[in-house]
Order: structure tokens, then sequence, then C-alpha cells
């Protein structure tokens, strides 16, 4: 989430509570989780196990509950005892829950030309581009950006709360919700099929690329970036913080697991699980997918087990 303006760690410190070490004379200038942080930005750790991560990436400032760390050059810590907590009151703080009291909010802007069917809804501080078409109870959440010659059938939900949580077993309520405090950015001449879903960024924004396609039913986890001219067909679910490159194809059910990159113009065939990611131009098949001509040399053998067993035992 970038802030309306730079904002100086040392007023940031002061609402939540935290000492600053390091240079206190910086300016941040938006908050992210850790698999999009960029240069200016804060990023939150409380466990051990990610504070290299998190020293070591583009992070600027580092809420943090151990201030015995080392600090990188340039970059400065802001010690809280509960760091989720207060990456929390930030968001809450530049992002409030804000109730909707119409249908299509004041504050959302509608070009020229677009169709917004009845029973569709239009959150707070949504743009939507020209000459679209937004059928029956498409939902739209607050600041969702959407391209002009987009087309959502309906059904869609577009904008809804990542599935992203702070876990500690320690406590009574293991899963803790992080607030989104993301958007989802549609661009130009983009179509999405009935009942689809795109989860908005947890602090950063999910993205769907110029002429990409979604059939019925498919998912689009947070922080996802899908670039143009993808096609996705029914019931394909993309976990978050994934990129696709552009010219992708993902049949039926495929599953694609977190974080990984989906190489330019690859493609992974019907009910496919992917768990590592793909290469340029190549077919991928199974689960766990492999390169489709190997996949079917395998499925090959395995149908012959039965003739070599039996020639095994005579």
């Amino acid at each position: 989430m970038r802030f309306p303006s730079p904002v100086a760690i040392t007023w940031i410190a002061e609402l939540i509570k935290a000492e600053v070490i390091g240079d206190i004379t910086g300016t941040a200038t938006g908050i992210n989780e850790i698999h999009r942080v960029e240069a200016g930005d804060l990023v939150f750790v409380d466990h051990p196990k990610y504070y290299e991560k998190c020293l070591n990436s583009a992070a600027t400032f580092i809420i943090i509950n151990n201030p015995s760390v080392n600090i990188p050059a340039g970059k400065a810590l802001l010690v809280v005892d509960n760091p989720f907590e207060a990456y929390t009151t930030i968001v809450n703080h530049f992002r409030p829950f804000t109730p909707a009291t119409q249908v299509i909010s004041d504050s959302s802007v509608i070009g020229e030309g677009t169709y917004i069917a009845p029973t569709a809804f239009i959150g707070h501080h949504v743009i939507v581009g020209r000459n679209c078409r937004i059928h029956a109870n498409v939902t739209i959440m607050d600041h969702c950006i959407i391209g002009n010659n987009v087309v959502i059938q309906p059904g869609t939900v577009i904008g809804s709360d990542a599935f992203y949580y702070n876990t500690k077993k320690d406590r009574e309520v293991w899963y803790k919700r992080m607030e989104s405090c993301g958007r989802v950015i549609i661009e130009d001449d983009v179509e999405i099929g009935a009942g689809c879903t795109i989860d908005r960024g947890v602090s950063h924004d999910t993205s769907i690329g110029r002429g990409t396609k979604l059939d019925n039913q498919v998912h689009i986890g947070h922080d996802t970036v899908v670039g143009r001219n993808c096609l996705f067909a029914a019931q394909v679910g993309i976990a978050g913080a994934v990129t696709v490159e552009d010219g992708v194809v993902l049949w039926g059910q495929v599953g694609v697991n977190k974080t990984l990159t989906l190489a330019k113009d690859s493609v992974v065939l019907a009910q496919s699980g992917v768990r590592l990611s793909t290469e340029p131009g190549k077919s991928y098949f199974g689960s766990p997918a492999e390169e489709a001509s190997v996949k079917m040399k395998e499925f090959v053998w395995i149908k012959r087990i039965p003739q070599i067993w039996q020639k095994l035992m005579q």
C-alpha cells in the first residue's frame, strides 16, 4: 500500500509506540508484506525464522520485536513487542474500514459507455473505465481499478480480502487475519467469467494484464500478478504472490502453488498441480506437474507394469 504522501518514520514510531534504531530522519512511502516489498517500504517480522529475509529485503524500515539484530546500511528498525499488531494499526489508520451506504458509492468513478447491472455493487474509490460491461451480482470492492472494455460476468467478486493469516499456536486464536490494504487492478480488454473470485493484495496489488481471459469459477489469490494475453479455463486456482508472465495458458482445474513464476507462453494441461516454477514455452501435465512429454511417457510405462509383472511371474 502506498501512503498518500511520504510519512516521517518518527511519526510512524509514535503511532505504533515503537523505538527507532538507525536513521531516524527517513520517510516511509508505504507498507508491504515480504513477498512484494519495495525501497521505502515498511515491513514487519515477528519470528526469528524470517528476520534475515526481512532485513535483507528491499524494505527500508523493519518493524521487529528484536532490537539486537544487525541493521543493514541504509535501514532502520522500529522495535515493538508485537509487530503484527503494529502492522494492523498502520493499515487501519491509512485505510480504515468504511461501511457501504449505497449500491454504487458516490466516490466511485464510472467511465463513459459502461453498463452496470442493477444488482451489481461498486465500493468506495473504485475506478471503472470506458465501455465496460458489469453484469448482475458482480461485486467490486473498495479501491479497485477496472480498465477500459472489460467484461465481468455475473456473480464475480473483485477485491475480496486475502486469505492470509498471522499464525501463532501459543495463543487461544491461532490464526489472526491480516488486514488487506492492497487493491485489484484489471487492465484493458480483460474478460472475467461468472463466479470468479480475485482477492486484493495483502498490502500490494493483485493485477490482471491486458487482454487476459478468465473462464468461470477461476480463483486468483492475493498479490498475484498475471501478465498480458493469458488464458485460464474453468476452476483454475492460483495461490498468493504468484507471477504469471505473458501468454500463459492454464486449462481446467489447474492448481498453482504460492510464490511461483509461470514463465512466458508456458502451458499447463487440465487437472495438473503446479508446485515448481515453469520454463518459457514448455507444456506441463500431472500432479505434481512435469513437462508433458516426460509425464506422458511415464503413463505409458505405468500401463505396462501389469504385463511386465506377469512376465516376471512366469
